[in-house]
């Protein structure tokens, strides 16, 4: 038997209907009347979050409500990914993050707290910049012939920031290429793994010029390769990999950072934001901070962001894939 509706149901589900599509709207017309904050999920000194409250600063300039960064760092970004994906989607929790939150991570996790396809409504792309390799300034290498011979002659440990991040890959592919055996030291941001390289518990790491330029300015931190095919012009005296004999892939990719909110955000939101990030990336200050880190470009829009997730995902993937590592 077949239950027909009345017409007091078709004019209630007709008004509760009506109501839910005016309901996104109004949100969006109203946005922002309260404070936005920004999960970072990397620790305060890294590139992420001077990126995070650069940006954000804009976004309170231009809206006229506070912005917070709120560092939440642990497993590989998966912990601010969890938290941020539970959120209202209402433009009030977003996310800064990397590409080894977003695309990495599903390799390296046999289960992850957040799909990282499924679960953010990306907004602006940063480029991260060359991600220079720097050893230790005691280290008796100034380039990486050098540092070869040293690795076969001694133990050397190179940091991270992440199973899976780009200086894993880096690390990584050091001793495929050598046939080293360099070790890899995880840790939950660059700006510790940087203290580690300046005092010498490690030899060296990959990184953001943005986090290593005290290093590099005090002495304590040499950078000796640059991934990429051309030079950084903030170290011009550096020699890319590909100049000094080495093709790997893996020193070719570039790493970014990525600011996403909730799946489910008003549209009106996403593109707002989008537009915002973009806007500041044009102003003075912006073009200063990208300047002084050596990053060519400032931030992208969310479809930059949607192109690069496409087009270099599945490279990352397959590199990650590359170190054979257990899934955690």
């Amino acid at each position: 038997m077949i239950n027909r509706p009345t017409r007091r149901d078709v004019v209630r589900y007709g008004a509760a209907a009506m109501a839910s599509v005016l309901a996104a709207p109004a949100i969006a017309q109203s946005w922002p009347s309260k404070p936005i904050r920004i999960v970072c999920g990397y620790p305060a000194g890294g590139l992420t979050d001077i990126f995070a409250r650069a940006y954000g600063e804009y976004i309170a300039q231009k809206t006229g409500q506070p912005v917070f960064v709120e560092n939440k760092a642990g497993a590989a970004g998966a912990i601010a990914a969890e938290q941020v994906k539970a959120a209202p989607p209402d433009g009030y929790t977003l996310m800064q993050t990397i590409s080894t939150t977003m695309i990495m991570n599903k390799v390296l996790f046999k289960k992850l707290p957040y799909d990282p396809d499924k679960d953010f409504a990306l907004i602006a792309w940063f480029n991260a910049g060359h991600l220079p390799f720097v050893v230790n300034g005691k280290l008796p290498v100034a380039n990486l012939r050098e540092f070869v011979a040293y690795a076969r002659a001694n133990r050397v440990s190179l940091g991270t920031y992440g199973g899976g991040s780009y200086p894993h890959v880096a690390a990584e592919a050091l001793n495929r290429v050598y046939g080293l055996s360099i070790q890899a030291v995880h840790y939950r941001g660059e700006a510790p793994m940087w203290q580690d390289v300046a005092s010498g518990s490690i030899q060296g790491a990959s990184g953001s010029i943005a986090a290593v330029s005290p290093l590099l300015q005090s002495g304590s931190g040499r950078a000796i390769a640059v991934p990429s095919m051309v030079r950084s012009r903030k170290l011009p005296d550096v020699g890319t990999f590909h100049e000094q004999g080495v093709t790997d892939r893996a020193f070719l990719v570039r790493g970014w950072i990525g600011m996403v909110g909730p799946i489910g955000m008003p549209d009106d939101i996403v593109q707002k934001l989008s537009d915002m990030i973009v806007e500041a990336g044009k102003t003075e200050r912006i073009q200063k901070l990208i300047y002084t880190f050596g990053i060519d470009e400032a931030a992208r829009d969310r479809v930059y962001f949607k192109k690069v997730m496409d087009e270099e995902g599945p490279v990352w993937i397959d590199l990650v894939k590359s170190l054979n590592l257990e899934p955690q």
